[in-house]
């Protein structure tokens, strides 16, 4: 009876031939009845799928999601920076970097007591050759290279005439010597002159003397004019940041240039960088080194709000004494010569702090935070010579010359200048690339404008950013107004694409129609590059009031785009205005504007007056290791 419960408690209904049926029969019915069942419940999944396309609609979907799931998606990553290799140092004797030539003998009276017997000028080097110092030199490999041929095919004094360094000589020397004005390491380039004074009874040791100064001067400064033309560091060999495209100086080329040189001094010279901030960044560099001033140092974690009492306060003023502008100094000059050392934050306190940050272009919310440390806080002269030291180094690797016109970005700075003939013409805020999504250092030119853009998405984003949403909602770039296309141009949704069979590279194109949520927003000022780096404006203007602006993908976001458009265009706002809010269209400039991407934590203001910077991507850190690995391997 049991199962005859079973079977009115699952809805089963007797058949009527079971009338009647004993116990046992009837349990071989039900049993097998329910055997029957089991069976036609295992082929109805078939049935159900037809009857129920809905559900089959998910499963499908589902489908590939089980057989993908482990392909997770393998990200895109940027650039990486490398472990600095000094190129090679070779250890020469001077002997060796000389010519194998007959000498004349012509001082043979030599330790007689007897003056030398007459030498010709022409002669008097391959004479000296029998005297030549067996030291050592040690010096890059495609130096001693060129200094071995040049003397081998012009075996001759360059730099001394009579038994004297001659003026070319004096004046080369002197000007290599200076190396540490430049933030150059001197020692790299140091050449000592022979002493006036010297003995006739002796003139084999003058004339060691004379070799030696002769060859080391060659070689220290053809070493000086590659460093000074193009940098001691190679960029390109930091990290994948930096693409600086211009042919370094060779040892032939330098060697070529000297040697030719009416004015072997003055050549050299003109290697030196011409850009107005190289100056200012140099005069900067002897102040600091002169200096004796103690730096200001604020508490480490001083976070200090309008109402606060904190022991940082005077500390926080001091700093703020030196670092505010005149006008500011005369507008508080009540509350500055009344202010005796209150802990208690409050009141006109902070409207003059408020007016301090406007001067640093901070945000001007009286609120004392890392931001406002950083620039208010003191560093020592040891840092700051360091920064400049570095900025120098980075200028080198630019042209000699910017040109009348040019647009200068410096990342740590969040600034953008726009500037002819080395005055500031215009200057604003900029966002740069985050940690992860770095902005290049590099120099291309400037060469249209492009109102109303489409918004190419690179492939980084769509890979990093884009596909695990996509993978969980196909529709995402239709909803928000992106287009997708194959490599052949064909438009196609993306809500028709399975985004689970791509684990990496997508193999579609996707752009971001113009409007008012596209990420460029009204406009973009190409040079066209290899790293899709440019200016443009933003729909999101809330960053540019942040301290802190490194947010964007790797491009650099103006605060004033249609003022920068204007400049470089040689145009007027008005015109800009003007071609806004219709379709995508180019305007090319009539003639291209040098644009520098670069990267300074110490650096010339609107006003020229040299300001410090965060270093915010540790390049400070990458850089200062590859000139001591430099220096190490020079130092043998």
């Amino acid at each position: 009876m049991l199962l005859a419960s079973a079977v009115v408690f699952t809805g089963w209904a007797a058949a009527p031939d079971m009338a009647g049926a004993s116990e046992v029969q009837l349990h071989e019915l039900l049993f097998n009845r329910a055997k029957r069942q089991q069976r036609q419940r295992a082929t109805r999944p078939q049935v159900r799928q037809q009857a129920a396309p809905r559900r089959s609609t998910r499963q499908r979907q589902a489908a590939p999601r089980r057989n993908t799931a482990q392909r997770s998606v393998r990200r895109i990553s940027g650039p990486q920076y490398y472990t600095y290799a000094a190129p090679a140092i070779t250890t020469v004797t001077l002997l060796s970097l000389l010519p194998d030539v007959t000498t004349t003998g012509a001082i043979e009276n030599a330790g007689t007591g007897l003056p030398p017997l007459p030498v010709l000028e022409d002669d008097r080097f391959v004479q000296a050759l029998d005297f030549a110092p067996d030291q050592n030199l040690a010096i890059e490999p495609s130096i001693a290279d060129a200094v071995r041929r040049h003397y081998a095919e012009n075996p001759a004094f360059v730099w001394v005439s009579g038994m004297n360094p001659n003026a070319g000589g004096q004046a080369v020397a002197e000007l290599i010597n200076n190396a540490a004005a430049h933030g150059l390491d001197a020692a790299h380039y140091a050449i000592d002159l022979p002493s006036a004074g010297w003995s006739p009874d002796d003139p084999a040791s003058r004339y060691r003397d004379l070799i030696a100064f002769e060859l080391e001067l060659t070689a220290h400064a053809l070493r000086y004019a590659m460093d000074m033309k193009d940098g001691a560091v190679d960029p390109n060999k930091l990290s994948g940041y930096h693409d600086f495209s211009k042919d370094r100086l060779t040892a032939d080329a330098a060697l070529t240039g000297l040697m030719t040189a009416d004015d072997p001094a003055a050549w050299l010279e003109s290697l030196t960088p011409r850009q107005p901030d190289y100056r200012r960044l140099m005069d900067e560099l002897a102040t600091l080194r002169t200096s004796t001033e103690d730096a200001i140092v604020i508490p480490e974690g001083t976070f200090l709000r309008p109402g606060a009492v904190s022991d940082a306060l005077p500390m926080v003023m001091a700093a703020a004494a030196e670092k505010m502008s005149a006008e500011t100094r005369d507008k508080h000059a009540a509350i500055i010569n009344a202010y005796s050392g209150t802990t208690l934050y409050d009141g006109a306190l902070v409207e003059l702090m408020r007016d301090v940050q406007r001067d640093l272009e901070l945000v001007p919310d009286g609120i004392v935070g890392p931001r406002t440390v950083a620039e208010l806080d003191g560093e020592s002269l040891a840092t700051k010579i360091g920064r400049v030291e570095l900025a120098l180094e980075r200028l080198r690797w630019h042209p000699e010359e910017y040109g009348s016109r040019q647009v200068v970005i410096n990342q740590p700075e969040y600034r953008v200048r726009y500037m002819e003939d080395g005055e500031t013409k215009l200057a604003m805020r900029t966002v740069v690339g985050k940690r992860s999504n770095q902005t290049y250092f590099f120099h291309d030119e400037i060469e249209h404008v492009v109102y109303d853009p489409y918004w190419g998405v690179p492939q980084s984003i769509i890979v990093n950013e884009m596909l695990p949403k996509l993978r969980r909602d196909p529709s995402y770039l239709d909803r928000n107004g992106y287009v997708v296309t194959s490599a052949s141009g064909r438009q196609i949704a993306s809500s028709s694409i399975n985004w689970y069979q791509f684990s990496g590279s997508v193999p579609y194109n996707v752009r971001q129609k113009p409007g008012p949520r596209n990420a460029l927003g009204e406009l973009k000022i190409m040079f066209p590059n290899s790293h899709a780096i440019y200016m443009h404006d933003t729909p999101s203007k809330g960053l540019f009031a942040r301290d802190n602006r490194a947010f964007s993908h790797g491009c650099v976001r103006l605060e004033d785009p249609r003022a920068m458009a204007a400049a470089v265009l040689g145009k007027s706002r008005e015109h800009v205005a003007a071609q806004l809010g219709g379709y995508e269209q180019v305007e090319k400039l009539e003639e291209t504007v040098p644009v520098y991407v670069g990267y300074f934590t110490a650096w010339p203001d609107d006003d020229g007056v040299v300001d410090y910077h965060a270093d915010v991507y540790d390049r400070d850190t990458h850089l200062r290791r590859a000139l001591d690995t430099v220096g190490k391997a020079r130092a043998g």
